[in-house]
């Protein structure tokens, strides 16, 4: 199975910043979920999916509960590069999740397909 891996560095800001290679889906989520320090980490923390895919609902889960896991200790996760395909899936399970996304002013798209 393909690893995934992260790379991390805080920021001149003071953000925190998780880059992650590599899929993510349920084959990899226990891996993912090793990656961060919640409890060291600080109040702003970005995930970057640039070299990464979501793959399934597995994945999306697991953002949510990192998502969940970070506000429980007062701090924000934002999701950064995530591709058409992930935001699909992200919302058709917007009933049960709660994550946020940053928006990555390339990929709006100014054609509303009704």
């Amino acid at each position: 199975s393909k690893r995934i891996r992260a790379r991390k560095y805080v920021a001149h800001d003071g953000v925190k910043h998780y880059e992650i290679y590599g899929p993510l889906f349920f084959g990899s989520v226990a891996v993912f979920n090793e990656k961060f320090d919640i409890a060291g980490d600080p109040e702003e923390v970005i995930i970057d999916f640039q070299e990464s895919r979501v793959v399934d609902m597995s994945a999306i889960e697991a953002l949510n509960g990192l998502t969940e896991r970070y506000a429980a200790q007062g701090k924000r996760v934002r999701l950064k590069h995530l591709s058409p395909d992930c935001r699909i899936l992200l919302q058709n399970a917007e009933q049960i999740i709660d994550v946020n996304v940053m928006e990555d002013p390339q990929y709006k798209v100014v054609t509303d397909i009704l």
